[in-house]
């Protein structure tokens, strides 16, 4: 799994920024520092394609951030200097040029200080998206259940099955599949936050995302015992430590698990929750579960290349959606209150050091996916040859 996600990172320089989010912090933590900025929680690896729908515990369909795994609490400069970096590196990936990249990042800057400066948060769905992010969320609403799992499965002898001929999905060896399975049938009969009435058909392993490509990451196909033909996708991923961690000085709260950090850390910095999201502990490691939703889907930047007057849109939602989850979470267990939020806001001395180092930021990027690439087609990164 490993080496897939070095074919996924040599792909573009984009591919590459999301696999090495723990490079980014510490090359930050070597660079001049940044002027002073306010403690918030922050999702730690917030980049242009972890914005996403998905379908909150209301029943309705929201944009928002939608990936915590290096979630913790840290300066507010450490998420805007990443999730600008992200619109560097993009932009030059889809070759837009350093103009309209510019523009981009100092929109982003923009509006996030200007929303942190109202001292209000706001959500995004439907009724209130507008542009590609409207037809995005109106899409994502029309999704049918039924087509969703059906492309994920296969029907043999009347019976309906993970398939493995989707290259996400991989077999699990029969003895992990069985302590897997009776571990979710454990936790649907006992857990919370578990669906009712289903029962486990079907377990693979999963590949996911980038740099959560190599964690453990298991689907798994549930069936209700009490509605006909009606079926459920479980993910269940590893939890690890934040990558974030070992370059902040900031005390962090003793959680129980990882698991318990990245769910906590995300309701607080929701708007509305996602449904079906719980934790677990599976053979001493910890795990997020959630369902895997129909209207579950992330902006793909590639496929928007063509429409570049509609970015100004999307990147301004998404500068929106940043400094409303900090406000939402503001003042909690340490971070900083919803007054110094708001004077970070209006304040403008910090913003040029931000965009200066956010730009030379990308060069180094590109300069380092160049040599991960030569390095990569050389066989440095094969099985057996790395350290």
């Amino acid at each position: 799994m490993v080496q897939l996600k070095y074919e996924a990172m040599a792909e573009n320089p984009f591919r590459f920024f999301r696999g090495t989010c723990h490079l980014f912090y510490e090359d930050l933590a070597l660079a001049p520092p940044m002027p002073m900025s306010p403690l918030t929680w922050i999702c730690g690896d917030l980049h242009i394609e972890n914005f996403g729908s998905y379908k909150g515990d209301n029943g309705l369909v929201y944009f928002d951030l939608n990936d915590f795994d290096e979630s913790l609490l840290a300066p507010a400069s450490f998420e805007v200097a990443r999730m600008l970096s992200s619109i560097y590196v993009a932009f030059h990936t889809l070759k837009f040029g350093n103009e309209k990249a510019d523009k981009m990042a100092q929109l982003f800057l923009k509006t996030y200080a200007a929303r942190l400066a109202t001292g209000k948060a706001v959500s995004i769905e439907p009724r209130t998206a507008k542009g590609i992010v409207c037809e995005f969320l109106t899409n994502a609403a029309k999704s049918e259940e039924k087509d969703f799992i059906k492309k994920r499965t296969v029907n043999k002898k009347k019976k309906i099955m993970l398939s493995l001929e989707d290259e996400r999905h991989f077999k699990v060896e029969k003895e992990l599949r069985k302590a897997l399975s009776d571990h979710i049938s454990e936790w649907i009969s006992t857990g919370s936050d578990s669906p009712d009435n289903y029962k486990v058909k079907g377990v693979v392993f999963r590949l996911a995302g980038t740099g959560s490509v190599g964690v453990k990451r298991y689907l798994f196909l549930l069936k209700s015992t009490i509605i006909k033909n009606k079926y459920l996708l479980l993910d269940m991923k590893q939890s690890r430590p934040s990558s974030v961690g070992p370059y902040t000085d900031v005390q962090q709260l003793a959680w129980d698990t990882e698991a318990e950090r990245i769910l906590a850390v995300q309701k607080r910095m929701q708007n509305v929750s996602a449904s079906l999201l719980s934790t677990t502990v599976f053979q001493g490691e910890s795990y997020v579960i959630q369902e895997l939703q129909p209207v579950k889907d992330t902006l793909k930047f590639k496929l928007l290349k063509d429409e570049y007057r509609d970015l100004y849109q999307v990147i301004d939602d998404m500068a929106t959606l940043t400094a409303s989850s900090q406000l939402r979470s503001g003042g909690i267990q340490g971070s900083s209150i919803i007054d110094d939020l708001v004077a970070y806001g209006k304040s403008a001395d910090w913003q040029d050091a931000m965009l200066g180092y956010c730009k030379a930021y990308a060069g180094r990027v590109e300069k380092d996916y160049r040599q991960f690439g030569q390095d990569h087609r050389n066989g440095l990164f094969s099985t057996g040859t790395t350290g």
